[in-house]
C-alpha cells in the first residue's frame, strides 16, 4: 500500500509579521515626541536610549534612529562636555519661541494667500466652519473649561485654514512645527489663558479677510495672530523663566 503524503494544514491563527524597521522608527518617533510635547520628558532632561526602549517596549535600534530624527526636528539636542556627549530634551526659550512662532505664522500666511484665491462659495464655506470653531473657543473660555480643550479648538481653527490652502510641502512643514508650538502651550498655558479673548478677536479679523478674499489682509492677519501670540508668551516666560536651559 502506498502512503499518501498529507500536507500540513494551514495555521488557523498565523503569527503576525513583525513590523518593518521603518515602521518601528515611526512608532518610536511619535511616542517619544508625545512624551516630550506633553512634558513627560521635561525640557533639559537627559535622554537615555536604553531607558526609553524599555519604557516603550521597543528595541534600541529604532529608538536610536528616532532620536536622530527628533534631533533634526529640534526636539532634542546634543549636550557635550569634556568627557561625555548626552542627548537632552530641547529647552523652551524666548529665542526659540520667537523663531518658531514666526516660521509658523509665515507658513500659515502663505497658505492663507491661496485660500483667498478660492471661489467665493468655497471661502464662505470655510469662513463659516472656522467661525463656528471660534465661537466655541470663546464659549469655552467663558465657561472656564480646561486648557486642553481650548488648545484643541485653537489648533483646529488654524489646521482648517492650512489644509485648505497649503500644498504638500507647506503642509508637511506646518505639521512638523505644530507639535513644537504645542510644547510651549502645554507648559505655559495656565498663565496665557486670561488673554485668550485677544486671540479670539484676532481670529475674527482672519475670518473677515477670508470672506473678503483679500490675500494681503489674510496673510497679515494670520502672521499677526502668531506674532501677538509670541508676545503674550514671552511675557509669561519672563515671569516664570525658560524651561530646561543650562
Amino acid at each position: 500500500m502506498t502512503k499518501t503524503m498529507v500536507k500540513n494544514p494551514p495555521a488557523l491563527h498565523p503569527v503576525p509579521a513583525k513590523p518593518e524597521h521603518g515602521t518601528s522608527v515611526i512608532i518610536a518617533f511619535e511616542q517619544i515626541r508625545e512624551l516630550i510635547v506633553h512634558g513627560r520628558l521635561s525640557p533639559g532632561t537627559w535622554v537615555v536610549e536604553g531607558d526609553l526602549a524599555d519604557r516603550l517596549n521597543i528595541s534600541r535600534t529604532p529608538v536610536r534612529a528616532a532620536l536622530h530624527w527628533l534631533q533634526r526636528e529640534g526636539y532634542v539636542h546634543e549636550h557635550r562636555t569634556a568627557n561625555k556627549c548626552r542627548i537632552v530634551v530641547a529647552p523652551l526659550t524666548r529665542e526659540d519661541a520667537a523663531e518658531l512662532y514666526s516660521i509658523i505664522g509665515h507658513s500659515e500666511g502663505l497658505a492663507g494667500r491661496r485660500v483667498a484665491a478660492e471661489p467665493e462659495e468655497k471661502r464662505f464655506e470655510l469662513a463659516t466652519q472656522i467661525a463656528e470653531l471660534n465661537a466655541r473657543l470663546r464659549a469655552t473660555r467663558e465657561s472656564s473649561t480646561g486648557a486642553g480643550s481650548i488648545f484643541d479648538l485653537d489648533r483646529e481653527f488654524h489646521r482648517v485654514i492650512v489644509e485648505a490652502g497649503a500644498g504638500p510641502r507647506l503642509l508637511a512643514l506646518h505639521r512638523a512645527l505644530e507639535p513644537q508650538a504645542e510644547r510651549y502651550w502645554r507648559l505655559y498655558a495656565s498663565s496665557i489663558l486670561h488673554d485668550l479673548q485677544l486671540s479670539v478677536a484676532e481670529h475674527e479679523t482672519i475670518i473677515e479677510a477670508i470672506r473678503a478674499g483679500n490675500a494681503d489682509a489674510l496673510e497679515q492677519a494670520l502672521q499677526w495672530n502668531w506674532t501677538r501670540g509670541w508676545e503674550r508668551l514671552s511675557k509669561v516666560i519672563d515671569v516664570f523663566g525658560e524651561r530646561g536651559s543650562w
